[in-house]
């Protein structure tokens, strides 16, 4: 098996209650915005279908510094997406789980 580079990304976002619409439609703001990251290979939105308050995230990078300098970009940006706002909108802390991205469909 070849050794990549490559790190994903599992998180999870869990809404203040009956606003899981609003975070859907930030992060999918956040996910616009990152098509122009360099590094940035996958980053899908999707609410979940049993608690719509639930949005997960499944990211994709080329390397670990490509994501960390997303995420420092990130902290810099201000208004309606920014992490405060996004923060803001949660119910509690983010859940993410760090992966080794070895390979599939689109990638």
């Amino acid at each position: 098996m070849t050794t990549s580079t490559k790190v994903g990304r599992l998180m999870a976002f869990t809404a203040k209650p009956g606003k899981g619409g609003d975070l859907a439609a930030a992060m999918l703001q956040v996910a616009e915005a990152l098509r122009q990251v360099p590094g940035c290979e996958l980053y899908v939105i999707s609410q979940d279908s049993g608690d719509p308050d639930t949005v997960r995230v499944v990211e994709a990078w080329a390397d670990e510094a490509s994501a960390d300098a997303a995420l420092a970009a990130a902290a810099n940006t201000t208004g309606p997406v920014s992490i405060e706002a996004v923060l803001g909108m949660l119910a509690k802390p983010p859940e993410r789980i760090d992966l080794t991205t070895l390979g599939g469909v689109g990638l």
